[in-house]
């Protein structure tokens, strides 16, 4: 799952990564997160259609179904995980495909922040990952470094290679 941050390009790096290894992967994304990497670019690398929406076709009603998402998948990984999406899985904010499936997820999550380090320190931040691993969550930390907004510190993506590690 990919969330609307810059780093959303290393998303194509952890796919790649996990598919050398075998898996089969599907990729949801939120809409915000189409403005960094395309569905084109994580679809051709998954080899499966990208969901983003609800509907797939608005005249005929044919949908994605996120319950079967949720249940189909042996792990979750959300990568990036910026401080908006992860609220939303804090307060079950389903106003979004990746949101409705995380909450009907039956498997593992992994949840792999990245944002500026102000957001990152933040105690509303810091407090909504402490309450997704007191959830059964894992977190796989930022690291320190320079970020998008020219600062140095917390809140970069770990590197894909460490996520799939993790994983």
């Amino acid at each position: 799952a990919v969330t609307g941050s810059i780093a959303a390009y290393k998303a194509a790096f952890i796919i790649r990564l996990l598919k050398k290894q075998g898996a089969f992967v599907k990729v949801i994304m939120t809409k915000a997160s189409s403005d960094f990497v395309t569905p084109l670019t994580l679809g051709t690398l998954s080899k499966e259609p990208v969901l983003i929406d609800f509907l797939k076709d608005e005249e005929t009603g044919e949908w994605n179904n996120h319950v079967d998402m949720g249940l189909w998948a042996d792990v979750m990984l959300v990568a990036p995980a910026t401080a908006n999406s992860i609220s939303k899985m804090v307060m079950g904010g389903a106003d979004n495909f990746l949101i409705a499936t995380y909450l009907s997820a039956k498997c593992p999550v992994f949840v792999a922040p990245a944002m500026d380090l102000d957001m990152y320190a933040h105690g509303s931040t810091k407090d909504n990952l402490d309450t997704l691993v007191s959830r059964g969550n894992h977190v796989i930390y930022p690291e320190s470094g320079e970020l998008a907004s020219g600062l140095v510190g917390e809140g970069r993506l770990a590197e894909p290679e460490q996520i799939v590690d993790f994983l």
